[in-house]
Parts: structure tokens; C-alpha cells; sequence
């Protein structure tokens, strides 16, 4: 029987704001997910927990095959959402692909022991604590790009020198070492990943948006 031909345009996984999910099916591309439940046996014979491998494929069930904008920052993270063979990270435990680089990276992106959205760089370095985290900073980015009056791009000191005291942090990404933060007309994301991850203060950068009325700042 012929493989039944796969709409291109995605829908939204639940459990995202409205704003991720309008960025989802609007912007993003639907193509056909790589089935990972056939290697399973070949997985276990060569060691890999079944739990590791139900988690991988409980991420293709979900995102697999699910193509979005590229990002600001991280050349743009992975073309397309895709699970990869489970690999243990010495003492983190168990992390697997989360999808292929746009373009040649010194790192890949992972999901790591705990659920976490992520880079391997020269340490296991985790940005999101989950993939909906990772969703919804491209969606906030896209959004808050297309009202702003203003982006500005900062880097190294000058992110450390950020006074945050009237912002608070945007819930909805789930920040572990990336962040967003909400002010009265304006939102900043800081992106210490590469940073963190190798070892490079030099790559610490923040993009600021400023001049976002109440849509602007929420778009939910």
C-alpha cells in the first residue's frame, strides 16, 4: 500500500501559547517524520535502554519532521526537528539528536537527560528546559522582530552590564541558560549558550527590542 502523502502544513502540538502555535502553522513546515521505531531492536542489542529509545520516539511522535524559521542566534538551530540514536553523555546520562545544524557547527543540538533542549558543544549545555521552551523563544523572537520599532544586538560585556531590576522573565521559554525578559515596552533576549558551552565569552550576545505596545510584548 502507498505511503499516503504528508501535508505540508504542520499543526500545532498542544500544550503552546497561542502565539508558538499561530508561529507553528503559519510559518512552519510539515515534511515526512523518519521512522526511529524500526531500529529499535538493532538499539538494544547495541546497549540502549528501551526508556531512552521510547523517549526518542515519544520527540518524533511529537516534533519529528516539523521545519521553522531559523533562529537569531545559534546559526539559526536545527533545519528540521528530528530525533537521532540515543548517546550517553558520561556522567549527564543519556541525551539524543534533536535535529541536523543549518550549517556546520562546532556543537549539535540534543535533548538532554531531563527533557531539556540543548547543545554538545565541549560541555552538554542545556538552553530551554524543554523543547516547547525551544518553540516558543522562535515564536516570541519572530514576533517581537515584526513589532519592534528598534533591535539592537549586544554583545560580551555589555550583556553583563543589562539592568534587569524592572523586567521580568518570560515563563513560556522555560530559560535554563538562555533567557527572555518582558519590560514595560521592550524585550531582551539573552543568549549565553555558546558562551557556556564553549567556554567562549567572546559569543555571549542579547538582542533588544524596544518600542512593543501591549501586543507587541505578548502577542497571547
Amino acid at each position: 500500500m502507498a505511503e499516503q502523502p504528508v501535508s505540508p502544513v504542520p499543526v500545532a502540538p498542544a500544550g503552546l501559547s497561542r502565539r508558538a502555535q499561530r508561529f507553528i502553522e503559519t510559518e512552519g513546515i510539515r515534511v515526512r517524520r523518519q521512522g526511529i521505531r524500526r531500529h529499535g531492536d538493532a538499539w538494544i542489542e547495541h546497549g540502549i535502554p528501551v526508556a531512552e529509545i521510547e523517549r526518542a520516539t515519544a520527540f518524533q511522535d511529537r516534533w519529528g519532521g516539523l521545519a521553522l524559521p531559523p533562529a537569531p542566534f545559534y546559526e539559526g538551530g536545527p533545519r528540521i526537528l528530528d530525533a537521532g540514536c540515543p548517546e550517553e553523555m558520561s556522567a549527564e546520562g543519556w541525551s539524543f539528536p534533536a535535529g541536523d545544524c543549518r550549517v556546520s557547527m562546532a556543537y549539535s543540538f540534543v535533548i538532554g537527560p531531563d527533557g531539556a533542549f540543548g547543545i554538545a558543544a565541549d560541555r552538554w549545555t542545556p538552553l530551554h528546559a524543554s523543547t516547547e521552551g525551544w518553540v516558543e523563544s522562535l515564536a516570541l523572537a519572530a514576533h517581537a522582530r515584526r513589532w519592534a520599532t528598534t533591535v539592537t544586538r549586544i554583545t560580551r560585556k555589555t550583556v553583563d552590564a543589562l539592568d534587569l531590576g524592572d523586567f521580568e522573565p518570560v515563563p513560556e521559554v522555560q530559560g535554563v541558560t538562555d533567557s527572555w525578559w518582558r519590560g514595560k515596552d521592550s524585550l531582551i533576549a539573552v543568549y549565553r549558550g555558546e558562551a557556556v558551552g564553549l567556554g567562549a565569552p567572546q559569543c555571549l550576545e542579547a538582542h533588544i527590542y524596544r518600542g512593543l505596545d501591549e501586543w507587541g510584548l505578548h502577542g497571547d
